[in-house]
């Protein structure tokens, strides 16, 4: 059964198709630049990245750019063979406790949630109701980041504000990157031999968060009412005392908007170095000896043992720590340093492993904590949402 797992940006759509239930990639592509006239489709055909300028006005066309890429390219004969297609959504708020096939009615519940994710939810739309439009008899099911976080407890999800925040506006913590955490975290407890494994998955990439998952149910996680909050990131700030905003927009005479784009923009690794945004430009830059390269990355790993300290006193222990996504699977150092910020829980770094990629445990045998390197694949967490809620 063929699959699409689609994730819609502002200006961009990221897709997978598969082939389930053997979760076997069959190709995928993206379409960048959505809304300019020098638009970018790459698909991937026999291992080979093919790509093709060509403007694209907006996504329905970008779906369309893709649907035409399958069938030139002979991946499919005819669109009869796709059987379902699966959407990310970011925010699903407190409306979607689980995956749903999308429906009229869905599509006005995802808009009426615009609020709390105002860059991605509309994305996210368009690119539903561009492939619905297309694939009308298809079943079209949206995954939301936010669902695998529904199950922690009010001590972790809600924030010390005027409780009246929370029942009028749905001001409180709602997490990210649930379906990397979930897929991650799931691979673990199979490793691990132990489905009520207690398990910190530390998805580290442009965008982080960590994520405490106790017997397969995410119990607290870094990000919250949006993905600036939790640790410092390739160009998001993390933490951050409010007051600070007042204070800036005085001095700097900037609007209150203007220096949360800076927050969310110009600060973590980018705002802390003044070099980049990317971690492989940090290490470099660190390893020459530059002063705020390494001050940016000692502020990231010790924001990272926080929270990881934290999760192991609320969990009451920890059986294992896995490292995903583009830092977090290619980032030896990172991951080094990480550990051994935390190296009194009882975990030791195997140096060698840790130098080698793609899945392995980097800790050594006699560590009472385990870490593992766990690639994480997003795609294959939608594209088994669809399965599910197909039969």
């Amino acid at each position: 059964m063929k699959i699409i797992a689609v994730n819609a940006g502002s200006s961009s759509l990221k897709f997978q198709l598969l082939n389930m239930p053997e979760e076997h990639e069959i190709t995928s592509g993206l379409v960048e630049r959505i809304g300019y006239d020098n638009a970018v489709f790459t698909i991937k055909i026999d291992g080979k990245k093919v790509k093709k300028e060509t403007p694209v006005p907006n996504h329905k066309v970008a779906v369309e750019l893709v649907i035409e890429g399958l069938l030139e390219h002979q991946v499919i004969k005819s669109l009869d063979e796709i059987k379902g297609v699966g959407h990310r959504v970011v925010q699903g708020g407190e409306l979607f406790k689980d995956s749903v096939v999308i429906t009229d009615q869905v599509v006005k519940d995802i808009e009426s949630l615009n609020d709390l994710a105002p860059l991605h939810n509309p994305a996210n739309i368009t690119g539903i109701e561009a492939f619905r439009e297309l694939l009308p008899n298809v079943i079209q099911v949206a995954v939301f980041d936010t669902t695998f976080h529904q199950t922690m407890r009010e001590d972790a999800y809600l924030y010390a504000a005027p409780y009246e925040w929370y029942k009028k506006y749905g001001v409180r913590k709602y997490g990210f990157h649930g379906t990397s955490h979930q897929y991650v975290s799931e691979r673990a407890q199979e490793l691990l031999g132990n489905k009520d494994a207690k398990i910190i998955v530390a998805h580290l990439g442009n965008g982080a968060s960590l994520c405490a998952v106790d017997g397969g149910k995410s119990v607290d996680t870094s990000m919250g009412l949006t993905p600036l909050e939790g640790i410092p990131m390739g160009t998001r700030s993390g933490n951050i005392d409010p007051a600070v905003l007042m204070l800036v927009s005085e001095k700097e005479n900037k609007t209150y908007e203007e220096v949360l784009n800076d927050l969310n923009k110009s600060s973590g690794y980018l705002g802390v170095s003044g070099i980049s945004n990317d971690s492989r430009d940090i290490v470099e830059n660190m390893l020459q000896g530059h002063y705020r390269a390494t001050l940016a990355h000692r502020i990231q790993i010790k924001r990272i043992a926080d929270y990881i300290g934290s999760y192991y006193v609320y969990m009451g222990g920890l059986d294992a720590i896995c490292f995903t996504a583009g830092i977090g699977e290619n980032a030896p150092e990172v991951r080094k340093d990480v550990i051994d910020a935390i190296k009194v829980l009882g975990i030791t770094l195997d140096e060698a492993e840790n130098q080698k990629r793609g899945e392995r445990m980097i800790s050594t045998a006699d560590s009472k904590v385990k870490a593992f390197i766990i690639p994480t694949n997003e795609e294959v967490m939608i594209a088994r949402e669809v399965l599910r809620l197909n039969k």
